[in-house]
């Protein structure tokens, strides 16, 4: 057993901390997974949960600065630390109205260092509770110390996470004192770290803005105004604007739809010139009638019982390919883009171009 020169009250308190280590072990997996359990019920994205008992050494070295302060092992209160890092700041808050829900927590002890700030100085922000396990949540007749013990949890964002490990690592914990020009260098990193947390979450909350604005437009009907892109073709696409063309063509012979993701067309409409959800909906206006001849002309002469959910897409912007004047080189593109590049494409828009030539598409 190791001797870390303390003093009788320190000895003992590390004494009382030894015979606590597997009720802290236990408690170490306990509050994972309860906090980990409620993170995935309420649908929260973090990018990591952890904890630690802590080291032996660590504490007494603790004890040696500071032993005076505590009287018995559990009046020290990071015995058991655990750590939830998230991705947003404002998520910060959303854990910790988690944590108060599951835990006791003892708030004179606890500290919101994100409120402790000078307007001319940086630092790390971190919200730290001393909680408690209550009965109602886990108890353990072979540790019934569990729900007496209390432990730390550590809320904050990744990037406050990389702050805290350079400034430990290059700080106060390396038992060197750092030169002031350091310093300084340190306390702007921390703000540019700071200033990107809170832009990560303007941005977050832009977009979900803008989101929530497109769905607002698709669903009104007002296509015209909503640009084209990722988003807004999802948005679109959830509305099943191609279901009655495809219904239609199923119908010639009986056929069973099956359903296969659209967005890759996405790319296939915007170099068709197609800037807004108004330029597709003109599309399939426009061009209905005659995919569904093209469609009848490729399975009049088959007994295909299954169709995908593509087919009227794909003939919607094969009939507007042809009349934009594409020809075969435009219709190999429009392969390339939706099956993969291969030797077979250029055959098929030469299959293709030759159908659009019987039923005068062309």
């Amino acid at each position: 057993m190791a001797d870390y020169g303390l003093d009788m009250h320190g000895n003992l308190i590390l004494d009382e901390y030894r015979q606590m280590r597997p009720a802290l072990q236990k408690m170490k997996e306990v509050a994972l997974s309860i906090i980990r359990k409620d993170i995935a019920d309420k649908n929260l994205m973090v990018t990591a949960t952890e904890a630690r008992v802590k080291e032996e050494g660590s504490l007494a070295g603790k004890l040696a600065l500071k032993g005076h302060k505590y009287a018995t092992a559990r009046d020290i209160t990071d015995l058991l630390g655990v750590r939830v890092i998230t991705f947003y700041s404002d998520d910060v808050d959303k854990i910790a109205a988690m944590a108060e829900n599951l835990f006791w927590i003892d708030r004179e002890n606890s500290v919101d260092k994100r409120k402790m700030h000078q307007l001319d100085s940086f630092g790390y922000n971190s919200l730290h509770y001393i909680c408690r396990i209550p009965e109602n949540l886990y108890k353990d007749p072979v540790f019934p110390e569990i729900n007496e013990i209390h432990f730390e949890l550590q809320i904050r964002t990744s990037l406050q996470h990389v702050w805290a490990t350079l400034y430990h690592d290059s700080g106060y914990k390396s038992g060197v004192e750092v030169p002031s020009q350091y310093l300084r260098q340190m306390n702007r990193l921390a703000g540019m770290l700071e200033l990107a947390d809170e832009q990560f979450c303007v941005i977050r909350r832009d977009i979900n803005d803008y989101r929530r604005r497109v769905q607002s437009l698709v669903s009104d009907g007002r296509l015209e105004e909503v640009a084209l892109d990722g988003d807004t073709f999802k948005s679109y696409l959830a509305m099943q604007p191609f279901d009655t063309l495809n219904r239609r063509i199923a119908a010639l012979n009986q056929a069973e739809i099956q359903e296969v993701p659209l967005q890759r067309y996405l790319p296939v409409l915007k170099d068709l010139g197609m800037t807004t959800l108004g330029d597709v909906e003109q599309m399939i206006r426009g061009g209905q009638e005659d995919a569904y001849r093209l469609a009848s002309y490729q399975l009049g002469v088959t007994d295909i019982d299954i169709i995908t959910s593509a087919v009227a897409i794909q003939n919607l912007c094969i009939v507007t390919i042809l009349r934009n004047g594409g020809g075969k080189l435009g219709l190999h593109s429009l392969f390339d883009t939706i099956n993969g590049q291969s030797e077979a494409n250029a055959s098929l828009a030469e299959m293709i171009y030759h159908q659009a030539e019987n039923l005068k598409l062309i």
